[in-house]
């Protein structure tokens, strides 16, 4: 390809914490009244004094772990300057020179090989992307403005929430390993407990540059894409981008230096503003907030008979870290022999792989694991998933043991879980008051298939002529004189054998 795309990611990341980045003010995504969690601190008035929200420091390490990055020994927040109505300071409290996390790196499944990949990755079709740098900040204000256009007003209930903000390298070459990375990294935050990252409430955004080669294999002007909604955007954003500045290229213009945005209708990104001149933030230390100093080990700092004051020790907190995505996929995939597709589903709606794990448990017998997330992917996903479901998993598994010993027909399975999300009773109880238990005995059904073979003389003609449709017709209408409770198995061969 004559121009080679270049595109890099920045992500941001709403920390989950109680309170917010340097006060004890709410970090309530859902409040809806304007200007509610808001207090001196945060509004910036004078003479206040911030204080730093240890467990937003954590969960930053925590994700940084996660994401195989190296952790500053020593770092400190910055001011950065400059001026905006949602910005109450007049500056962000933010890191620049020593963020906490730096060099990491994300593996995503992608067709476009990557020679940085590793060699020996569990992930077929590995890409690995490199992360730069992880660091944290608060959050600015939000802006509401008028439709008639006189007039904005600003909610700071958002303002000095915590913040992180991942920037990648520009290992991208297309959309789908956009969505990819994002996709995984939003997967890991939720995981971890460090973020919600819901992009609908905003708490999670990500932003795109984006350049194509020059002809000499250096890098053209960069474009950066803004207020992207959504993953699917952010993706569908690079695609037509790296077509647009192409097409641009080859008829003889110029790719401008500026911020786009993204058109959701018209799937097109469209000019902002330009970006013809360098920010100068002017950042220097905060000198409200005391640096930071990390250790790797708090029994090494022990034995030494050590104190870290208002520290933060990365084994302590390496030690929180849950099974990751990516982990859980390998497991599932070995420990209960699933297919990729199931082991996805699994792997990306967590309380319904943990749901699942305990009706295996209950099983008691891995071969039925299969027939167990196929009920469970079809049937419990169609219900509205796991979260207040009724069914226990210690009853779900009975269902399934029954089903597997053909106890209940596919049709009775069907009416007793529909009976189970409804009630929540057990397979047992509703079988039993419903009458829904499958014959399998042979002589119980003697009479039926006789009966059936009586009164269908032209079938039983057809099928002795050697056509196989009879077959189903005859095995139907005995399913529907036993009242549905015959085991169709055990019919196809009673019919057969009374008819050779």
């Amino acid at each position: 390809m004559k121009y080679q795309p270049v595109v890099g990611l920045e992500i941001h990341a709403a920390v989950k914490t109680k309170t917010k980045m340097f006060c004890d003010s709410l970090n309530d995504p859902d409040e809806k009244r304007p200007n509610w969690n808001v207090c001196p601190i945060c509004m910036g008035h004078p003479g206040t004094i911030p204080v730093i929200n240890e467990e937003a420091v954590k969960k930053v390490i925590m994700t940084g772990l996660a994401l195989n990055c190296s952790i500053a020994r020593d770092t400190f927040f910055e001011r950065k300057n400059y001026f905006y109505p949602d910005l109450p300071k007049g500056y962000q409290i933010s890191q620049y020179q020593k963020p906490l996390c730096f060099g990491g790196y994300l593996e995503i499944k992608s067709e476009a090989r990557n020679p940085k990949s590793e060699i020996n990755s569990n992930i077929k079709n590995s890409k690995r992307i490199n992360i730069t740098r992880i660091h944290l900040e608060e959050d600015a204000g939000r802006l509401q403005h008028d439709p008639s256009g006189d007039f904005s007003l600003v909610d700071y209930n958002r303002a000095s929430v915590p913040l992180m903000e991942l920037v990648t390298e520009p290992d991208f070459t297309n959309g789908d390993d956009v969505r990819a990375f994002a996709e995984e990294y939003q997967l890991i935050l939720k995981y971890i407990g460090a973020s919600d990252a819901d992009m609908e409430k905003g708490l999670m955004r990500v932003e795109v540059n984006i350049s194509l080669t020059n002809a000499d294999g250096s890098y053209g002007t960069k474009v950066e894409i803004k207020n992207l909604n959504s993953i699917a955007a952010a993706a569908a954003s690079v695609d037509y981008e790296m077509a647009r500045q192409k097409e641009l290229i080859e008829s003889g213009g110029e790719v401008a230096a500026e911020t786009r945005g993204w058109d959701e209708n018209k799937k097109a990104t469209f000019s902002q503003r330009s970006k013809e001149e360098a920010h100068d933030y002017r950042y220097f230390p905060e000198p409200d907030l005391p640096p930071l100093k990390i250790q790797e080990l708090r029994s090494r700092n022990n034995e030494l008979g050590e104190e870290n004051r208002g520290g933060f020790y990365i084994d302590e907190i390496r030690a929180m870290l849950p099974e990751l995505p990516q982990a859980r996929r390998e497991r599932f995939k070995k420990q209960y022999g699933l297919p990729d597709a199931d082991v996805e589903i699994f792997t990306t709606d967590k309380e319904l792989g943990n749901y699942f794990e305990h009706v295996v448990s209950e099983l008691g017998d891995n071969s039925l694991a299969k027939l167990a997330a196929n009920y469970l992917i079809t049937e419990i996903r169609k219900h509205g998933g796991v979260v207040g479901i009724k069914i226990t998993p210690a009853d779900f598994a009975d269902f399934i043991k029954r089903i597997a010993k053909k106890e209940i027909s596919s049709s009775g399975a069907q009416t007793v879980l529909e009976e189970m999300f409804k009630t929540g009773a057990s397979p047992e109880q509703i079988i039993k008051e419903k009458d829904l238990g499958q014959v399998s005995d042979a002589g119980a059904l003697d009479a039926v298939v006789d009966k059936v073979l009586a009164d269908n003389a032209k079938a039983v003609e057809d099928y002795k002529k050697g056509k196989e449709a009879p077959l189903k017709f005859l095995i139907g209408m005995a399913m529907r004189e036993s009242k549905g409770k015959g085991n169709p198995q055990v019919l196809e061969e009673m019919i057969k054998q009374k008819l050779l």
